[in-house]
């Protein structure tokens, strides 16, 4: 595998730190699991605005795994704490000569510092609406 997850969690959590050393008036509260043998890897993430007190702010998922020819592929999921409904927000980082895992794992950082995706407006049509307004939307 050319990156091991907690090379790539590490980078991720630099990106974190170098964008926004001090969040909500304190200290960044990170926490690793990992599980090299499913290839699992599991980012928590906190503010600790206090000496005691942590406050969850959300996660980072990542699964690594090989694929048919033999290169790795990193799929990443975001997370919000208090924004479940977002949970589709996914990337897949595929192995290539060119990629640059410290790079990709900045904007992973990046993404998630700028939140979770606003949820998609779904158009509602209202049955008092003429044929042409209806028309027109198609």
């Amino acid at each position: 595998m050319a990156i091991r997850l907690s090379s790539f969690l590490s980078h991720v959590e630099r990106g974190f730190s170098a964008s926004d050393p001090i969040l909500k008036g304190g200290a960044w509260d990170t926490s690793r699991t990992l599980n090299y043998n499913i290839g699992l890897g599991r980012l928590s993430l906190g503010v600790r605005p206090g000496q005691t007190l942590v406050e969850p702010l959300g996660a980072i998922l990542v699964q690594a795994f090989d694929l048919a020819d033999g290169s790795t592929c990193l799929k990443v999921s975001l997370s919000w704490s208090g924004h479940e409904d977002a949970s589709d927000c996914a990337r897949s980082i595929y192995e290539k000569p060119t990629v640059d895992w410290t790079a990709e794992a900045s904007r992973v950082a990046a993404t998630w510092l700028a939140g979770p995706p606003p949820k998609a407006e779904i158009a509602r049509l209202h049955i008092a609406e003429p044929a042409e307004a209806l028309a027109a939307v198609g």
